[in-house]
Parts: C-alpha cells; structure tokens; sequence
C-alpha cells in the first residue's frame, strides 16, 4: 500500500493542474477525447508503442509531441522551444531516444488519446518506459520546489469538484523511490531516485496506472486516460535537468 503525505494546493502545483484542465479541453471526457482521432493505434493483445523515436531525424524534436497551452492554441514543439530549452531526437550506438534539457525553465509535451495514439486502460492497464538522468537539479524537492528532472504524466477526467486527475511519476533529485505526495487531484509518484545512485544509467520503469489510479483516488479508472505528457523541470531552483527518455509503450495486463 501507498503511504500518502497530502499537501494543500500551492502556486508551484497550478502549472500541472492547468496542465490537465487545458487537455481536457475545457470538459470534454476521455471518451470524447478517443472519438475521431487522427492516428490510432489498432487493437492488439501485445505491447503497443507510444514511441521509440526512431521515425524522427535525430537532431529534430518529435513532432508527435505538441504543446497544448489552451483548448485552442496547440503547437507543435518546434514552435515551442524557448531559450533555455531543449527537446530533440538524439541517436547514440544505433538507438534514437527524445532528450529533455532545461535551464531554469519548464517544458512539456503531450501526446493524446484518440489524436497522436489510443490507450485503453481495459486492456492495456501498464506504462512502461526507459529513462536516464544526466543531470538533476540540485536541491529540487517534489515535496518544496516541485522541480524534476523528468516526469512521465498521465491525466484523466475531472473529480466530482470538477478538477482534473493527474498521477505524475518523477526521476527525482532528493526523495527515495515509493514516496507519495498527494496535493488533491494531482499525485506525485517517485518512480526513480538520485538517492539510489543509478544516475547517468538508463533506468526501466513499469506502472500499473490501473491500479496506482484506484489506490490513489479510490476508484475505478476511466477506460482512457487524456493523455501521456513527458516533462523536465528545473524553473523553481534556476538550476539544470537533462534526462533522456525512451521506448514509451503501453503493456497488457500480466
């Protein structure tokens, strides 16, 4: 069983919070979501990839992966790429993985259910991904400063107050693997640590969102999650996150 820490809302937790409202897309259900996509993936009893990264040009952002900042503003993240920031395909030894670099900024790119991929929870109820931590900012705190090197986010609908659900797992810089931090509609889940001293080495990482979602919130799971958002972190300290991420998939139950 989880053990929870709760926090009240702060400033520091309303980026992740707008986060999801804005890919709710002012109240539309991950059921509406799922309608009428562009590209979904067809069904399959195996593993679904999200992403590998290696249909992009190494040294190009991944053009699956947009910036939603309002129902109706989406860009692409070539276009949202600012100073300080970097979000590129890099190829390394005959793998291509997605590279996360901030410097005292914030990004985030999503990718979603019914437009850029399809997820259902039934039948694929695990995420799985692979992640490296070159370098954390240093003081960061998911519990204070909120600042992560890497995050993976997968959002939901809204809770019977109408807020957004997210479960957000972290690389974190300074709590040990297993720590919880609940701030309402939104928990944080350290899901790798510089604690345990694996940074710098690609690190894998299975969840079952199913059952962290009923732990968590204490329900069944909608059947599909809004999205998946990846993330890097380092505005709060000033300080510098690099971390890679790579094959993204979705697994059925074991």
């Amino acid at each position: 069983m989880f053990s929870f820490e709760h926090f009240s809302i702060a400033p520091l937790q309303l980026g992740a919070m707008l986060l999801a409202m804005t890919l709710l897309g002012g109240g539309a259900s991950p059921e509406t979501w799922a309608q009428g996509g562009a590209h979904q993936n067809a069904p399959s009893a195996g593993p679904i990839t999200v992403d590998d990264f290696e249909r992009y040009d190494a040294g190009e952002p991944p053009d699956q992966w947009v910036r939603v900042n309002s129902e109706t503003e989406v860009r692409s993240a070539e276009q949202a790429i600012g100073d300080g920031e970097e979000f590129t395909v890099v190829e390394q030894d005959g793998d291509q993985f997605v590279r996360l670099y901030t410097q005292g900024e914030y990004i985030r790119f999503s990718q979603r259910t019914g437009k850029e991929f399809e997820w259902n929870l039934n039948t694929h109820p695990r995420l799985a991904w692979r992640w490296r931590a070159l370098e954390l900012p240093e003081g960061a705190s998911e519990k204070g400063t909120n600042d992560t090197g890497g995050a993976v986010y997968v959002t939901f609908g809204k809770d019977w107050l109408g807020r957004p659900r997210s479960i957000k797992y972290t690389y974190s810089s300074s709590l040990p693997v297993g720590t919880v931090v609940s701030f309402g509609s939104l928990t944080v889940i350290v899901a790798n640590s510089a604690v345990e001293s694996h940074q710098g080495a690609w690190q894998s990482v299975q969840r079952d969102v199913a059952s962290d979602y009923r732990q968590v919130f204490g329900e069944k799971p909608p059947r599909r999650p809004v999205s998946i958002t990846i993330s890097g972190d380092s505005d709060s300290t000033n300080g510098v996150s690099k971390v890679d991420i790579d094959d993204i998939r979705l697994l059925p139950a074991q």
